[in-house]
């Protein structure tokens, strides 16, 4: 039998949903960075680096403080500070200094990997034991069966949905990515929308992070390794144009979901080698961009 019986089971659409919650609260922000016109592929490279900051902040606190709720609570907002800063480098980097954002957030991709593995010596940063225990319940925990990861990302989707459609931020960055010099005459404080998209993409990394290092409890070189290919992946698949000026919060969604259930769908079938899971990716991702070509040389 090809499909395993378990694909469907509720047991494992949770875990998947779980899982995608990570890339998916990552996507909404590149949702609003792609449809103003910018790209960031940092952002795997980012929450590793603020993964290995916050458990390293953890554990000295730990050491001096003990084991407890204000440590967490600390940690989390080292995370946010931590994903904030790195979104406002990136942006100011790209709106003030005017350094292309393909190339300016290619080099801070190097930068953040490098620097998460200059903190864990070259192997792992772990979470202490005691913390571990303490911090667990922020992923595997949840109300009535729903656990926190898919509770957050839903909610943040909900949020990002009505701010791209019902506020004045949401309708500039599409202003902006559909013609940025129309959008300067229509009065719209371009630079600084383009730097908070940045800003809030920042810091749904750093969400992103806390909900993800409760599960494995530790960082190193290879986490957040390629999710800035999913996360772009699931924004075109979603229907976000690449080249900016059009954006839907809801299709990233269903695009984040799609790759989930392609990556899931090979690894409990024997009808593809999940090691193939990135080639499908960026083949998804090929041909979104070339249908949406078509569709708007069609118009």
């Amino acid at each position: 039998m090809a499909l395993n019986p378990n694909f469907l089971s509720y047991a494992n659409i949770t875990n998947v949903l779980a899982r995608s919650a990570f890339i998916g609260i990552i996507a909404i922000g590149m949702t609003f960075v792609i449809t103003a016109g910018g790209l960031d592929l940092s952002v795997g490279s980012m929450a590793a680096f603020v993964a290995g900051l916050m458990i390293l902040v953890m554990n000295l606190l730990t050491d001096s403080m003990g084991p407890g709720l204000p440590v967490i609570a600390l940690g989390i907002a080292v995370a946010l500070l931590a994903g904030l800063a790195a979104g406002f480098i990136n942006g100011i980097l790209i709106t003030r200094a005017g350094i292309e954002a393909f190339i300016l957030t290619l080099g801070t991709m190097g930068i953040y990997r490098s620097l998460v593995t200059w903190l864990a010596d070259g192997g792992t940063l772990s979470l202490g034991y005691e913390m571990r225990e303490m911090y667990r319940p922020v992923y595997y925990g949840g109300i009535l069966g729903i656990a926190w990861p898919i509770i957050v990302f839903a909610l943040l989707a909900i949020l990002g949905e009505i701010a791209m459609r019902h506020t004045a931020f949401g309708r500039h960055c599409a202003a902006i990515g559909s013609n940025e010099k129309v959008a300067r005459y229509s009065s719209v404080a371009v630079l600084r929308v383009r730097l908070a998209t940045y800003v809030l993409l920042g810091v749904l990394v750093g969400i992103a992070v806390v909900m993800y290092v409760p599960r494995l409890g530790s960082a190193s070189a290879t986490t957040g390794l390629l999710w800035e290919l999913e996360a772009i992946a699931a924004v075109i698949i979603g229907g976000t144009l690449l080249k900016g000026g059009f954006g839907r919060v809801w299709g990233t969604v269903v695009g984040v979901l799609i790759l989930s259930l392609i990556g899931n769908l090979l690894n409990l079938t024997d009808f593809v080698s999940p090691y193939l899971n990135g080639a499908i990716q960026g083949v998804v991702i090929i041909l979104a961009v070339v249908l949406q070509r078509n569709t708007g040389a069609a118009r």
